[in-house]
């Protein structure tokens, strides 16, 4: 076994033979980059109480990674195809580990904030790289089997990272969430250059960096607005970034129409197979990052799990993402990617709504089943939805496609993120304004009001005073568990009716199987005439 892969995937007589190995390789990389995001929500009590971290820079400190990974993965991608995935890869982790260790070192919010939008940068260019790489190693009659362990990765990350972040957590600072990135990129870097082959685009004209450059004003300003608006008000700039998004779609939708050769063929959201699976990873990620966001939070703040305990009580998410992604491997070839991807996005509501059962009194157990439908959603239907959008996509353009469907993805967990949590917050404050308004100062209401963390160490404080403060902190205290459950309920609730709509949309977006199978038969042949010309030239 030579120490370096060094013959391109292009020029193999036949499959790569340590294909296999080298999706290991892919899905540890991509394990790190979506823990990245989940291991943060555990951390963030000890990073408010050491940062003094005020509600806005909370957000950002989540966000700052969020912003950069949505809005570059679509040109990066673009990048890797033309110049080398593998070598997309390699930097990737380089730069996401470079991120990881200033985040690790740094005691300043804005310097926290730049790793994390560092990580961000790493973080879209090993997305796409890993999707096109997969894709480019497989051949098509195991390219499925890939993809559902790559999908099942991605489930797995929602629940490996609260639970490694919160073992770390135990004996270490808040830091090292950051730091053990470090040793896995490296890791994946090794494996890399030893097990994945190198791998471009053949014939690949040149890139379309005007519509590469609107497509990152478009969605940065979008994923901004999302993110700033709901949370923080729609003052000037939510409004001029919303502006700015709409008005910067228009003219990449405009640019890539005429373009001879452009960074995204938008007449691609015309094929239903394709845009059907793209609004179905959006929706999915919505409901399902959300839920998390705020089911975490519950765990924390009401039921009083620390962050190991936490991650550990995710762990039936992860069991039902693996449970799932056994379960497409057999029923989407018979039943077709319409029967199971419709399946999962039912299983998937039904799971949120689940979550309109939670009250104060509510314990672990009324988490478990809700927890256990989404894992088990995601892991039915990720993979025959992202095997849909690559399918759609030739070989010249495999990283453009795993940048779209990892878009989808990023944007869907950032609208759920933002949109649920800005409706849990209104709620909580609707509530709380109600059970204990005027009983209590109005600073001391403002800082219970912005936060359930904030709720409970104002009762803890009240609790302090010898004049009858047990029992008002008591009453407080429950006031504020009280608030959060009706909270979680009510976002449920809207967050299932937008996911119940959601899946009627994907449900009459997608073509049947009769539909989907004379595409395949066309899209195969096409294939196979474009790998008989490609031999010829060689």
């Amino acid at each position: 076994m030579p120490l370096i892969a060094d013959t391109p995937v292009e020029k193999m007589p036949g499959p790569y033979p340590r294909r296999w190995w080298a999706l290991l390789v892919l899905c540890l990389s991509l394990l790190i980059v979506v823990m990245a995001n989940t291991s943060l929500i555990v951390a963030a009590p000890d990073m408010t109480q050491d940062l003094g971290l005020s509600s806005s820079d909370l957000q950002w400190v989540i966000d700052g990674y969020t912003v950069p990974y949505a809005a570059l993965m679509l040109v990066l991608g673009a990048i890797g195809d033309k110049y080398s995935r593998r070598g997309a890869l390699v930097l990737g982790l380089l730069v996401f580990a470079g991120g990881s260790v200033m985040g690790g070192l740094v005691e300043e919010t804005a310097l926290v904030i730049t790793a994390r939008a560092i990580m961000g940068v790493g973080a879209a260019v090993v997305m796409p790289a890993t999707l096109s790489l997969l894709v480019a190693m497989f051949p098509r009659a195991e390219r499925a089997k890939a993809i559902t362990a790559w999908s099942a990765t991605s489930g797995l990350a929602i629940a490996a990272g609260p639970l490694t972040a919160g073992w770390l957590l135990e004996s270490h600072a808040w830091g090292s969430t950051f730091l053990m990135n470090v040793p896995i990129a490296l890791l994946g870097v090794v494996g890399a250059l030893i097990l994945v082959p190198p791998s471009r685009a053949e014939g690949m004209g040149r890139i379309d960096y005007v519509g590469g450059l609107l497509s990152i004003v478009s969605v940065g300003s979008l994923v901004y607005a999302t993110i700033e608006g709901p949370h923080f008000g729609w003052g000037a700039g939510p409004v001029t970034a919303a502006v700015v998004a709409g008005a910067g779609l228009l003219a990449f939708v405009a640019w890539e129409l005429r373009h001879p050769n452009p960074m995204l063929d938008v007449r691609k959201f015309t094929e239903r197979p394709f845009s059907g699976s793209m609004l179905a990873v959006l929706f999915f990620f919505f409901g399902t990052f959300g839920a998390i966001y705020y089911s975490t939070q519950f765990l924390q703040f009401v039921l009083g799990h620390n962050a190991l305990e936490t991650g550990v009580r995710l762990l039936p998410l992860a069991g039902a993402v693996f449970v799932g992604a056994a379960v497409t491997g057999r029923l989407a070839p018979k039943l077709g990617v319409k029967a199971v991807v419709g399946t999962g996005m039912v299983i998937g509501t039904a799971g949120l709504f689940l979550l309109t059962q939670i009250e104060s009194g509510s314990t672990y157990t009324a988490f478990v089943a809700p927890l256990v439908l989404l894992g088990f959603a995601i892991g039915l239907s990720l993979s025959p939805a992202t095997d849909t959008i690559m399918g759609s996509f030739p070989e010249s353009e495999l990283g453009v496609g795993g940048g779209a469907n990892d878009t989808a993805l990023e944007l869907g967990g950032s609208l759920g993120i933002a949109v649920l949590g800005s409706l849990l917050a209104t709620a909580y404050q609707d509530k709380l304004t109600e059970l204990v308004g005027g009983q209590l100062p109005t600073p001391a209401l403002d800082t219970a009001k912005d936060s359930v963390g904030g709720g409970l160490a104002v009762a803890e404080q009240v609790g302090r005073n010898p004049q009858g403060g047990a029992e008002q902190a008591q009453a407080l205290l429950g006031a504020v568990h009280e608030s959060f459950a009706h909270a979680i309920a009510q976002t449920s609730l809207i967050g299932g009716i937008i996911m119940a709509v959601g899946t009627v949309i994907v449900f009459v977006v997608l073509p049947g199987r009769k539909a989907t199978g004379k595409r395949q038969q066309e899209t195969t042949a096409t294939e196979s005439a474009e790998n008989s010309e490609t031999v010829g030239v060689r």
